[in-house]
């Protein structure tokens, strides 16, 4: 599935914290919005990593996942481009 993430978080230490998570599993795109591909396994794995990481009671993470014809449908305005799946993956 392709995932966009945004977040807003107050304090600097959960930011950087989250930020770090978030580059384990999608590319950023912009200061606080990562996307990509990924499997259901690691996003909820991401996910979990996530509620642990932040204050629910102070923060804000919002998680899009775009089907196919959504994907297709994305423009991307001015500079950068929408984060394509890579063509080769090492293990």
């Amino acid at each position: 599935m392709f995932l966009v993430v945004s977040y807003d978080v107050r304090d600097d230490k959960r930011r950087g914290r989250l930020a770090k998570i978030m580059e384990d599993y999608l590319t950023r795109v912009q200061y606080s919005v990562f996307e990509g591909e990924i499997d259901e396994k690691h996003c909820q794995e991401m996910l979990k990593r996530v509620r642990k990481a932040i204050a629910l009671e102070e923060d804000s993470v919002r998680v899009y996942r775009l089907c196919q014809a959504c994907l297709i449908r994305t423009e991307v305005i001015g500079t950068g481009s929408l984060t394509k799946d890579p063509e080769v993956y090492i293990i």
